[in-house]
């Protein structure tokens, strides 16, 4: 069954204590938050008290790769204090998708990663933009080039948390993109977007085929379907967003 939750990169902007905007979450019927940044300057055990009373699940963390590797016995103690057992990279620039020597360095530095995190009980997920989605080695031009994030895919082994809208931007079909990752799905960002304007869009309100990738999710059995908005005033949609999350989970 999946559940339905919140990039809490979406609230970033909320002029709120951490712990309350947890409780919003809550209210608005999400059953599960993705940490970003800004838990990482809040009081981990207040997060898990307010976690608990809640009842929210922690569905997984962003956490930037430079952090993994610099401080990685630290950053796992601070998130499993958290309950996360699904920790995201969010991001990796053009040039690791750029050529195929650039995506096989990628794919094994975050494939040792993987394997430090599965030793403590984590699983390790790539969040994707729309950089990754570059012509392999200059190819692009012929039309039926591969493209770096399918180089990428095809060489890794982790999970692939796919950011709806950036995908759908870049060109993607995102429908079946998601029924190729299959169970390497287990995330889900439900970011709508308007590709026209170049932005993202309350849910519904933008260009995903919500049907499809409801069916796709329900295929794949993943195990969080995750709303992320970047517009203005999240609050004013977050009711909405909440409920049309859990009704397409």
């Amino acid at each position: 069954m999946t559940g339905s939750a919140i990039q809490l990169y979406t609230l970033r902007n909320v002029d709120r204590p951490f712990t309350e905007l947890l409780e919003l979450v809550a209210d608005a019927g999400f059953e599960g938050v993705e940490f970003a940044s800004r838990v990482t300057d809040a009081d981990p055990e207040a997060v898990a008290e307010t976690l608990d009373e809640t009842g929210l699940d922690a569905a997984g963390a962003h956490v930037h790769i430079d952090r993994l590797e610099d401080d990685f016995e630290e950053t796992v103690a601070f998130y499993d204090e958290l309950g996360v057992e699904h920790v995201v990279v969010p991001w990796l620039d053009a040039e690791h998708f750029e050529s195929v020597e650039a995506v096989e360095a990628t794919a094994a530095r975050l494939a040792k990663l993987a394997d430090e995190l599965s030793a403590h009980g984590m699983a390790l997920h790539y969040h994707n933009h729309d950089q990754e989605f570059t012509d392999l080695d200059g190819n692009g031009e012929t039309g039926d080039a591969e493209f770096g994030f399918d180089a990428f895919v095809d060489e890794t082994e982790f999970g692939i948390e796919l950011d709806l809208g950036l995908a759908l931007a870049a060109g993607d079909d995102v429908a079946e993109r998601l029924h190729a990752l299959d169970d390497r799905s287990q995330l889900v960002h439900l970011k709508d977007y308007d590709v026209a304007a170049g932005r993202s869009a309350p849910v519904g309100e933008g260009d995903l085929d919500l049907d499809a990738i409801a069916d796709a999710v329900d295929a794949n059995d993943s195990e969080w379907l995750i709303y992320e908005y970047e517009g203005e005033d999240p609050l004013a949609t977050l009711d909405r967003a909440g409920s049309r999350t859990k009704e397409l989970c």
